[in-house]
C-alpha cells in the first residue's frame, strides 16, 4: 500500500481544522474544526501502524482508539460548556466572551450595633477596633 495518499488526506483535514479554529467565531464550528484534527491524527496513526513494522502491534489503532475516547469526551464537555454559554449571553460567538472576571460587587454597608468585620476576622475601621 502506498501511503502517500491517506498522508495527504490527514494533512488536508488537519490543515482545514487548523483554518477552522483559527477563522470561526462560532462555538459548536470551532468544536468541529477540532474534531476534524483529531480524525487527521487518526488516519495518520493507523496509516503509520499499517505500514510501519513496529515492536508493538497495532499499535497505532489502539492509540487512534484512545484517540476517538478523548474526542467524545471532549465533545460532552465542549458542548455543555456551549450550552452554558448560550443561555449566559444569548450568542455562541467565541469572540464576545469575555476573558478577565467582572470587578466584584462591594456589597453596601448595613448600619447596625458593631463594628463590621472583613475576611480575617479583622475589623472594617482598623485592626485597633472602634475608638
Amino acid at each position: 500500500m502506498r501511503p502517500v495518499i491517506p498522508y495527504v488526506t490527514a494533512a488536508l483535514l488537519f490543515g482545514l481544522g487548523v483554518y477552522g479554529v483559527l477563522r470561526r467565531r462560532n462555538a459548536v464550528l470551532l468544536l468541529m474544526a477540532v474534531e476534524l484534527m483529531l480524525n487527521a491524527v487518526n488516519l495518520i496513526l493507523v496509516t503509520a501502524d499499517t505500514t510501519a513494522k513496529a515492536a508493538l502491534p497495532h499499535g497505532g489503532q489502539v492509540f487512534a482508539l484512545f484517540v476517538i475516547v478523548l474526542a467524545a469526551a471532549e465533545i460532552g464537555v465542549g458542548l455543555a460548556i456551549v450550552l452554558q454559554l448560550y443561555r449566559l449571553r444569548a450568542s455562541v460567538a467565541v469572540d464576545e466572551v469575555p476573558l478577565t472576571e467582572p470587578p466584584a460587587l462591594v456589597p453596601a454597608t448595613t448600619t447596625g450595633a458593631g463594628p463590621s468585620t472583613g475576611p480575617a476576622g479583622v475589623a472594617a475601621n482598623g485592626p485597633e477596633g472602634e475608638k
